[in-house]
């Protein structure tokens, strides 16, 4: 039996998958994607090769797709690929979970929230000295929630842990990296984080269910708090 077309591959994939797939994800999929090809002469350009036709085929995946008039669309979202329906068909995915329990985060959560989006990776104390009150609370839920995660140790006295945005944040908010993420007016006492090495990458988090296009209302499988 003849290998199937990479693009169907990489749409099988993208529709069995329940969380975004990134490129380096897919690299590991396809590794050995086509079975019996032949060997390139470097590693580099082997990797080089497969990530081009990888992205090729997510694109003819989109194009299969297009988001004026299919139910289907691939997004971009958190640095990846995901199969989603498209918007327009909202109200009617939304009573097909009318059923699903909702949590709303409460007005320090989001500010909390915030901080650790615009100044990651930054530790607790640091935090608190921005809202001026203690935290806790809201860190511990935003991680039981999946938004934020542990990304190390500030290395000075204590060495703190040090708290970073996860992929679940990207995806919940539908933002393909922390680049897409709104910039701050000048006003604004929380400079833009600045993407690159400086948070430390970290396992993804936990999945829940995608939420409707609300900034403060989360679908969740556990109870309302």
């Amino acid at each position: 039996m003849s290998s199937p077309d990479l693009a169907r591959v990489v749409e099988a994939l993208l529709f069995a998958s329940d969380e975004p797939l990134t490129l380096k994800r897919l690299r590991w999929i396809l590794e050995d994607y086509p079975p019996a090809g032949p060997e390139s002469s470097s590693n580099g350009e082997e990797a080089k090769r497969l990530d081009a036709e990888i992205e090729g085929a997510v694109a003819a995946v989109k194009a299969k797709y297009p988001q004026a008039e299919s139910p289907i669309v691939v997004l971009e979202v958190a640095e990846g690929w995901q199969l989603a329906t498209n918007p327009a068909y909202a109200p009617w995915v939304k009573k097909l979970y009318k059923d699903r329990v909702s949590f709303r985060l409460s007005q320090a959560a989001l500010e909390t929230l915030a901080i650790v989006a615009y100044r990651q990776p930054i530790t607790r104390a640091e935090i608190e000295e921005i809202r001026g009150v203690e935290v806790i609370a809201a860190l511990e839920t935003l991680i039981e929630r999946g938004l934020i995660r542990v990304a190390g140790r500030k290395e000075t006295v204590g060495r703190p842990l040090l708290y970073a945005t996860s992929p679940e944040f990207l995806r919940q908010f539908g933002l393909r990296s922390l680049a897409d993420m709104p910039v701050l007016s000048a006003s604004s006492d929380a400079p833009p984080v600045e993407t690159g090495a400086r948070v430390p990458e970290g396992d993804t988090a936990p999945e829940v269910p995608a939420a409707a296009p609300e900034v403060a209302t989360l679908p969740n499988p556990s109870a309302e708090t």
